[in-house]
């Protein structure tokens, strides 16, 4: 396929269109799909290998910071793509990011939930590792129906919830097979089940707070972003990481500067190419997508380790990957046979991006 081909299919890919899909040839919808996809398989992957990398480093003990400065980086980007907007209008569409206090602190309550996601989930990734990564965060599935039932008195079929007992047996298996090939960290582990409690409360706290964004997820993204930027930097001084950084023998070295603003662009870009995977295909599908992606990045992570793992080992995490596929089915066939409210389905899709940022 000629560059110019590829340009051209990427073009129409990223933009909007409003051209029915009936219209359009077999050939160039799937080919528009498998582009989407396979930026959304190559973004998500690179950037958890990306961020283990980041965190996995002995010589900087300071996750805080590193998760800080992504923050940094996506605000630089709002304000990049605000700036493009205005040059190249008919190219480039982003919202206006005129700052209003009274925004920022209504979006406060989701804020302090959204450091704790990204902080906690970056934790995780820290201490357990990209192998088991998956498993360690796997319950935010199982949170979001306890939650949903304590906050919203929303009840849950039984074959959801039997979906939720494969993923929790998985999730059990797992910490088991981890420790009896005595690599389990139970830090790593409370730290993946915090974060799984954020995931899920960061999808109700978004619905709540949508409306003052006049339903905007950049600037949700913006406003949050500003908000955690400034709440982690007393935290950074707290925890004593300033110290750290400033001790590190790479400080001034561009190799290490580069990959930490990667991380972040990485981590701006996946909401987007997974709003466009949603947008292509349907929720349901980027589920499976999602569920698909996890095995196969836990598939390269064990192969790059060169780590033997046992029949079990592989076992949990079949169960977390089957149950999560499962249960997004179920409640997929629940919503056709009931007419589903607008805002239920607005936070089924924007729990779907929070559990590929994370």
């Amino acid at each position: 396929m000629s560059l110019l081909k590829r340009s051209r299919i990427l073009r129409m890919a990223f933009s909007d269109t409003t051209r029915s899909e009936k219209d359009e040839p077999f050939i160039l919808r799937a080919t528009k799909i498998a582009v989407v996809v396979t930026l959304y398989w190559l973004i998500s992957i690179s950037m958890v290998f990306l961020n283990n990398y980041l965190l996995d480093n002995k010589e900087l003990d300071a996750p805080v910071f590193i998760t800080f400065f992504q923050c940094v980086v996506t605000v630089g980007l709002c304000w990049i793509l605000k700036f493009l907007s205005k040059l190249c209008p008919g190219f480039v569409d982003f919202p206006s990011l005129k700052f209003d206090f009274r925004v920022s602190r209504e979006i406060l309550p989701l804020t302090v939930v959204f450091i704790g996601m990204i902080t906690f989930n970056n934790l995780c990734l820290k201490y357990v590792g990209v192998a088991f990564y998956t498993v360690g965060r796997s319950l935010s599935t199982v949170f979001n129906v306890l939650l949903s039932y304590a906050v919203l008195k929303q009840t849950t079929s039984l074959y959801a919830v039997l979906c939720c007992g494969v993923i929790l047996g998985g999730f059990w298996l797992g910490v088991d097979q981890e420790s009896v090939a005595g690599s389990l960290s139970w830090t790593g582990v409370v730290f993946g089940v915090v974060a799984s409690l954020c995931v899920s409360l960061n999808a109700i706290y978004t619905k709540k707070v949508m409306p003052v964004v006049d339903g905007n997820i950049w600037k949700l993204s913006y406003y949050n972003n500003l908000n955690a930027i400034v709440l982690f930097i007393p935290l950074i001084a707290i925890l004593g990481e300033l110290k750290s950084v400033l001790e590190f023998n790479r400080l001034t070295h561009l190799n290490f500067w580069g990959m930490m603003i990667l991380g972040g662009v990485f981590g701006f870009a996946i909401g987007y190419v997974t709003a466009l995977q949603i947008k292509f295909t349907s929720p349901l599908t980027h589920n499976v997508s999602g569920t698909a992606k996890s095995c196969a990045q836990t598939v390269l992570a064990v192969v790059y380790s060169a780590s033997s793992k046992s029949a079990l080992w592989w076992t949990s995490n079949m169960m977390v990957l089957v149950g999560s596929s499962a249960y997004t089915w179920v409640k997929g066939l629940e919503m056709k046979k009931v007419e589903v409210p607008p805002e239920t389905e607005t936070t089924s899709s924007l729990k779907s991006k929070e559990d590929s940022m994370v």
